[in-house]
């Protein structure tokens, strides 16, 4: 069997999640002793081993709806998001600050992965909003990596994790401090727990609730956790999809 919780993943949150996974396994009474770190996230995620996992909102829409399970969703108390939802930062260098996002329009815009829901989706529906695009792509593989691209001005601004983005303000405020806050986009459902499909979302979804009771107070701090609810297939899949990296591109280069 795979457990996976990778989403949040960094060696400061690596004892919590594995406390986490634990108590987890505990409750369920079967799994793997440890978690998997090594394994392809598209695989696990694919796995009809796999037990458990955190995915993000967009790979579950876009691509593993129908093939895995949906658990739930966890609950981070993010300010200015509804129980069960996250948003994104969007950030530029420290000297833009008070900037609005609209004077970033044809500038280079950094991104983790062009299936990340708080990375690609929701910035581009909030320039979306605005009738604007960027100029150029960068991506760079990570939300931290996308920070650092824009603190070392190898991009103008960037869309961070708001969860992610409050673990970089704890873990690498030099980094942070480089930084500002331009806006935070909407709230969507936050990243989910999936299951393959022969295991019983139900019964591990409350596997996850009671587990998230007997957890250590300062584990729940260092990961954020408030609690885990339930969800359904309908709040992921209501979250509209833009077009993807190389959509835009084509688009900016008929517009030159």
């Amino acid at each position: 069997m795979i457990a996976l919780l990778p989403m949040y993943d960094r060696k400061e949150t690596a004892a919590a999640n594995d406390a986490f996974w634990a108590a987890i396994r505990a409750e369920i009474g079967q799994g793997p002793e440890a978690l998997t770190r090594d394994m392809d996230l598209w695989q696990a995620w694919r796995s009809p081993d796999l037990l458990l996992a955190q995915t993000c909102g967009l790979p579950y829409r876009a691509r593993l709806y129908g093939d895995v399970e949906l658990v739930g969703t966890p609950d981070y108390g993010l300010p200015g998001c509804p129980e069960g939802h996250y948003n994104s930062v969007m950030i530029a260098a420290a000297d833009r600050k008070g900037t609005a996002l609209t004077k970033f329009a044809g500038s280079r815009f950094a991104y983790n992965d062009p299936i990340s829901q708080s990375g690609w989706a929701a910035a581009m529906m909030r320039m979306r909003a605005d009738d604007m695009l960027p100029g150029e792509l960068l991506e760079t593989g990570s939300h931290q990596a996308s920070a650092k691209a824009v603190a070392e001005g190898r991009a103008d601004f960037a869309s961070i994790d708001a969860l992610t983005y409050q673990m970089l303000q704890d873990y690498e405020p030099d980094l942070v401090s480089s930084l500002c806050e331009l806006e935070r986009t909407e709230p969507t459902p936050a990243l989910p727990f999936i299951t393959a499909l022969s295991q019983d979302a139900g019964a591990i979804l409350s596997a996850l609730q009671r587990a998230l009771d007997t957890l250590a107070p300062e584990h729940c701090e260092t990961l954020h956790l408030k609690k885990i609810i339930a969800t359904t297939p309908s709040d992921y899949l209501a979250v509209p999809t833009p077009p993807g990296p190389t959509l835009v591109m084509d688009r900016l280069a008929r517009a030159r």
